[in-house]
C-alpha cells in the first residue's frame, strides 16, 4: 500500500485521509469496520460498523487498543453523539468453535453494517479480511491507527465487548473475566484449571480444550 497516496496536503498521513479519498472518489457513505474479541479464550468476538459524518472531526480518537478504558469510554461518547450510523454485530463462543474465528469474526462485521441506519456505499475493513456483502471495500492493516472510521469502530466494538465480560463475571464467578475480558492471563488459565470450562469458554482454543471432559 502506498500510503503517501493517502497523506494530506502537509504531507502527513491523516487519520481522515482514506475517507476523504474515497470521497475524491465518489463515495459518499463510507464505513469503517473493526472487531474486539479474536484472541481471548471465552466470551463473543464483537464487531462495529461506524459512518462519520464528512467533515466532523472527533478529539481523542485512535485505535481503542491506545486508549485507557475511561478514555475509550470518553470518546466512544463523542461517537455516539456524531456518527450518522453505528452497527454492531456479534458472533458467540458457539458460533467461534463451530466455523472458526476468522469466519466468525467475519459473520460479526457482517451483522454490523446490516445494522446500520445508513446503507454504506465503501468499506473501510482493519485488517486483510474482506466481507461476504455487496458494497465496495478496502482492507488496511493496522487500519484502527490510520482511519479515523475505523478507529471509532474499534472503540464501539471494544467497549460493547468489554460490558459484555463484565456482565459474564457476575454469571459466572471465579473465572475473573471482568479483569482479564477472557484473555488468557496466568489467573485465567489457573481458574480454568481449576474449574474446568464456563459455558462462554471457546472449546476448540488452546487452553480450554486441554481441559473439555468428553460429556462436556
Amino acid at each position: 500500500m502506498n500510503l503517501e497516496l493517502f497523506a494530506g496536503e502537509d504531507g502527513e498521513l491523516s487519520l481522515y485521509a482514506f475517507e476523504s479519498r474515497m470521497r475524491r472518489q465518489g463515495y459518499g457513505i463510507i464505513a469503517g469496520l473493526d472487531e474486539a474479541g479474536r484472541g481471548p479464550l471465552a466470551g463473543p468476538v464483537v464487531a462495529a460498523a461506524v459512518i462519520l459524518p464528512h467533515g466532523v472531526e472527533i478529539s481523542g480518537l485512535d485505535d481503542s487498543k491506545k486508549l485507557t478504558p475511561a478514555r475509550r469510554e470518553a470518546v466512544l461518547e463523542i461517537v455516539r453523539e456524531k456518527a450518522l450510523a453505528i452497527g454492531v454485530g456479534m458472533a458467540d463462543h458457539a458460533a467461534i468453535d463451530r466455523i472458526n474465528i476468522l469466519q466468525a469474526t467475519l459473520a460479526a462485521m457482517r451483522s454490523a453494517v446490516a445494522d446500520l441506519s445508513l446503507i454504506p456505499d465503501y468499506l473501510l475493513i482493519d485488517g486483510i479480511s474482506t466481507i461476504p456483502v455487496n458494497i465496495p471495500q478496502k482492507t488496511i492493516k493496522k487500519g484502527d491507527s490510520l482511519s479515523a472510521s475505523i478507529a471509532a469502530a474499534s472503540i464501539v466494538a471494544k467497549v460493547t465487548r468489554d460490558r459484555l465480560m463484565e456482565e459474564y463475571d457476575q454469571q459466572y464467578p471465579g473465572y475473573g473475566f471482568a479483569s482479564h475480558k477472557g484473555y488468557g492471563a496466568a489467573s485465567h488459565l489457573a481458574a480454568i484449571a481449576a474449574l474446568g470450562p464456563s459455558p462462554i469458554h471457546r472449546r476448540t482454543f488452546r487452553g480450554v480444550r486441554e481441559h473439555v471432559r468428553g460429556d462436556s
